[in-house]
């Protein structure tokens, strides 16, 4: 049985009455919930879906959906919005997935129509068109399979990170303990509800509290693609549905404090914020205690089903990623790397099960108190400050495939946009590279593409220790080399993330 929907039948038996979604202009209460869920999931099972993919902006239909899913134990593949088009096809088809959930048909339709797939409309789901899609699944989901959320792209194809619900809410459990959720609670939606942190903190959880989960759609609080922010809108949107909690990714909150710091009040019901999807300065963590923001620094993977560790308000310590939440054991291997035994994923979608203890891939130590500190990932992978995953040698390879681009690194770890270190082609001129670096971004999602490159003053070779003997970069060495200028851009306000 679902926890999440007995504790839906359990709060409309109670308090039928209280508020448990809105969005600006609606409200849904529990009692109404608990009918339009249920009436949702035997739609879904009179369908015959023996995989469903979502694909819509945040708002009531998308979380009507995903609790249906949830509920009749379909299994869904939420698709974000900003996936490039490649990306998106490839999600499709990997998942095997046989029905589509979107506010997007007509695009939808276009796009897979380009790769091949035949699609038909065959009716609605709420306000979301139903796409058929050919039964021909390309790969089968490992058993017990309720959700499959697909990395940002830790390479050019995301990865499809299968998890069972007694997983998800299992990590629901644990996530309202940690956080104090309550009844009294307004969780606001501030990052896509396709991201498998907002789908389960800023959804399950409320919704398992007994509390009111507000989703918005994304340009009314701010976001646009992966890494665009209004700020004010941000704040206008916490103030005005007077939000006591949201998660945010470490460039939201950095926006969110210097906004503050410039004169702008406070929201002033906030009691949690959640922060994390990649690194956050201590000294950004200081500014926002400095001005009354809770915030509360957090860890997680999508193979843990979103949080491993989080700071509490009776358990923080600044600079660290929090201890383990209760259903977790955390642990550290002899070369450093972080290892996770407990619950994990079933396994990557077409690959074998895992095991546990489970590497992570991040390095690492815990403290005395047992808080987990991290110090970098193993391999070259970075993590953008709006918490996308970005894999260089990806990106890299993309735009040394342009003929006027003879070398490159990428550099972004914890930054809002990414910079390019360039050796040019011989003859090649800044022209042409400044359009070999605009087709490169045409093809990558928005979260990967070069904002800011410049031409290194030399190519990297192994005589200056910038190639390793058998032709790689060595990134470290490239960035030590030009760390002023790599610097110089994010000292710089030319480029808008807000």
């Amino acid at each position: 049985m679902s926890v999440v929907g007995a504790a839906l039948r359990e709060h409309a038996l109670r308090e039928p009455g209280r508020i448990a979604l809105a969005d600006r202009t609606r409200t849904i209460d529990y009692g109404q919930l608990l009918s339009r869920v249920a009436a949702l999931a035997c739609q879904l099972r009179a369908e015959g879906i023996g995989c469903l993919g979502l694909l819509a902006d945040n708002g009531l239909p998308w979380v009507l959906a995903d609790l249906a899913a949830h509920i009749e134990a379909i299994p869904l593949v939420p698709l974000p919005l900003f996936f490039s088009p490649q990306q998106m096809t490839h999600a499709i088809i990997d998942s095997g997935m046989d029905a589509l959930l979107t506010d997007h048909p007509v695009e939808m339709q276009q796009l897979l129509g380009a790769a091949g797939i035949t699609t038909r409309v065959d009716g609605q789901v709420e306000t979301l068109a139903l796409l058929r899609l050919p039964r021909e699944s390309t790969s089968s989901l490992p058993a017990g399979t309720a959700k499959v959320t697909y990395t940002s792209g830790t390479t050019g194809m995301p990865k499809g990170v299968c998890l069972s619900r007694d997983h998800i809410e299992i990590v629901t459990q644990s996530l309202r303990e940690a956080t104090g959720a309550n009844a009294d609670d307004r969780h606001l939606c501030l990052t896509p509800m396709s991201t498998l942190l907002e789908n389960i903190g800023g959804v399950y959880v409320p919704l398992l509290a007994g509390a009111c989960s507000l989703v918005l759609p994304l340009v009314e609080v701010g976001l646009s693609g992966a890494s665009g922010l209004q700020v004010l809108r941000m704040i206008a949107a916490l103030v005005e549905t007077q939000a006591t909690s949201a998660i945010l990714a470490p460039q939201m909150l950095a926006a969110l404090v210097a906004s503050i710091e410039g004169g702008i009040a406070a929201p002033a019901r906030l009691r949690f914020l959640a922060v994390g999807g990649a690194p956050v300065a201590t000294r950004l963590l200081e500014r926002a205690q400095a001005i009354g923001l809770p915030v509360f620094e957090g860890y997680g993977l999508s193979e843990c089903a979103s949080v491993v560790t989080l700071n509490a308000s009776n358990a923080q310590r600044r600079g660290s990623q929090g201890r383990p939440l209760p259903h977790l054991a955390v642990s550290i291997s002899g070369d450093g790397e972080v290892m996770i035994s407990g619950p994990v994923f079933l396994g990557y979608l077409g690959h074998s099960p895992v095991n546990t203890p489970w590497a992570t891939g991040d390095l690492g130590y815990i403290d005395v108190e047992g808080f987990l500190h991290l110090r970098g990932r193993r391999k070259n992978q970075f993590i953008t400050s709006f918490g996308r995953n970005v894999a260089p040698d990806w990106v890299e390879g993309e735009l040394t495939a342009n003929p006027a681009i003879a070398q490159a690194s990428v550099f972004g770890e914890a930054r809002p946009f990414n910079v390019a270190v360039l050796t040019a082609a011989a003859g090649a001129s800044a022209q042409a590279i400044a359009a070999a670096i605009a087709e490169t971004n045409a093809r990558l999602p928005d979260y990967a593409r070069i904002a800011q490159w410049f031409t290194s003053t030399e190519p990297f070779g192994a005589a200056n220790g910038q190639l390793t003997t058998n032709g790689r970069i060595r990134r470290a060495a490239i960035q030590a080399a030009y760390q002023l200028q790599i610097e110089s851009f994010y000292q710089e306000e030319t480029h808008d993330v807000f």
